[in-house]
């Protein structure tokens, strides 16, 4: 790993949480992530299942973490499998967890080694009644790929099938929306490296530069700060692709006169920050540009300030919906009439915004939670509202990653610059 080593104490209270919910005579089975293949023998780099690494801060491949709180004996209500490593796996893949180290990273004393699972599995439903196994529940999830603990489900279900299978995610998804002290610097972190990245774009975008280069310049910083790179396929969008919201290409030249929205964040210890800025390419927005650019500012501003406690997304979305309505009739885009006339399914200012305004963020990009669990102090959001004027060649994101107090809110990202006129002095310094 790359990062500093993260205190074990975060993954022995995250067991605890989880472990308070359980049923009587229950155990937990969560598997890591497969290394993914490309073609002949190539491999995807290595991303550790979520669920695992909260629950055990272990971020290497072919590892089982085994929880079975009301057992008889002591020593097997934790237990962490990993691959036992050799001299050859050394030689040809470099360093693996060794017992002492698996214990010091999760704080469960009880390692053992792969080949041993079964055999322990066994001993432990002797005395067990729940089986709760992790899968993907996330509303936006549409992968075709069978993961490990799809495979132990399958082959759990089939080899004991008298057992009362529960399922994991409700559970641990709820308990990964609050985040403690310790994500929470994570992810400031997380969001610390991504604003090195861009104060560095600040310094070297000027017209003819390749949308990839500012994405090498990101990776650059995001790299030498000890992060494994982005935390998501950057957007690098020059005039009209800022308008494609999912524009990932990045092969474009820069030209004067245009606006470049920038979706990146770096990803840290796993945890992820998710920015958005537009800047001018020249480094002065025209008149009509700023705009427009002060308007989605506003709409985020206030959004942010709808964030806090008791409300919830639908309602949320809902209420930065009529604000950005107000702010696109200011600029022209709609008018009273498109507002009363329009279908409330797909009100008028969808047409310029479409997409929603906020998602929760953590371990994942988008992370793991209901959508209707009300907003609770701990809950760290996005705020991205945005205007996109195909019409005009302008589209405009901002986005900050905000955390939830009791008393309100505290901006993760306070010091990336987002005010238009901060963004012009640094560029024509």
């Amino acid at each position: 790993m790359r990062y500093k080593q993260i205190d074990n104490q975060l993954f022995i209270e995250n067991r605890k949480r989880l472990v308070s919910r359980l049923k009587p005579n229950s155990i937990v089975i969560v598997h890591s992530n497969d290394i993914m293949p490309t073609n002949a023998d190539g491999t995807m780099v290595f991303k550790q299942n979520s669920d695992l690494f909260y629950l055990s801060g272990v971020d290497q491949e072919e590892s089982i973490l085994l929880l079975a709180p009301d057992f008889p004996d002591p020593k097997f209500r934790e237990i962490l499998f990993l691959r036992e490593t050799n001299e050859e796996i050394a030689i040809w893949e470099g360093h693996k967890l060794t017992k002492e180290e698996g214990e010091q990273t999760s704080g469960i004393k009880n390692i053992k080694w792969n080949q041993d699972f079964e055999k322990v599995l066994y001993t432990i439903l002797a005395e067990s009644e729940h089986i709760y196994l992790p899968s993907n529940e996330h509303i936006r999830n549409a992968s075709l790929v069978e993961t490990a603990n799809d495979r132990f489900i399958k082959s759990c279900m089939a080899k004991y099938p008298l057992y009362k299978y529960e399922r994991l995610a409700p559970i641990i998804y709820d308990l990964r929306t609050i985040k403690s002290e310790t994500e929470v610097k994570l992810i400031e972190h997380a969001c610390h490296i991504t604003e090195q990245g861009f104060r560095r774009i600040l310094e070297t975008v000027e017209p003819g530069v390749w949308e990839y280069e500012v994405e090498a310049e990101y990776a650059h910083k995001f790299l030498s700060n000890r992060s494994k790179g982005f935390a998501y396929t950057p957007i690098i969008a020059g005039g009209f692709n800022a308008c494609v919201l999912h524009y990932i290409e990045n092969n474009q030249q820069l030209k004067d006169g245009d606006l470049m929205l920038m979706d990146v964040g770096a990803e840290y210890a796993n945890y992820n920050a998710d920015m958005t800025r537009t800047i001018p390419v020249n480094g002065r927005f025209t008149k009509r540009q700023r705009q427009v650019y002060d308007a989605v500012l506003r709409v985020k501003n206030q959004a942010t300030d709808l964030l806090k406690p008791g409300s919830a997304i639908p309602e949320y979305h809902a209420a930065v919906g009529e604000l950005m309505t107000e702010e696109l009739i200011e600029l022209g885009l709609i008018d009273r009439t498109d507002v009363k006339n329009q279908d409330p399914e797909w009100p008028a200012y969808k047409r310029y915004f479409m997409h929603g305004t906020s998602h929760h963020l953590g371990l994942d990009v988008h992370d793991v939670a209901s959508i209707y669990k009300k907003f609770e102090p701990g809950m760290v959001f996005t705020v991205e509202p945005g205007i996109y004027i195909r019409e005009e060649n302008i589209g405009i994101r901002l986005e900050d990653n905000i955390l939830i107090t009791k008393d309100g809110h505290r901006n993760l990202m306070r010091n990336i610059p987002i005010h238009a006129d901060e963004i012009e002095d640094l560029m024509n310094k």
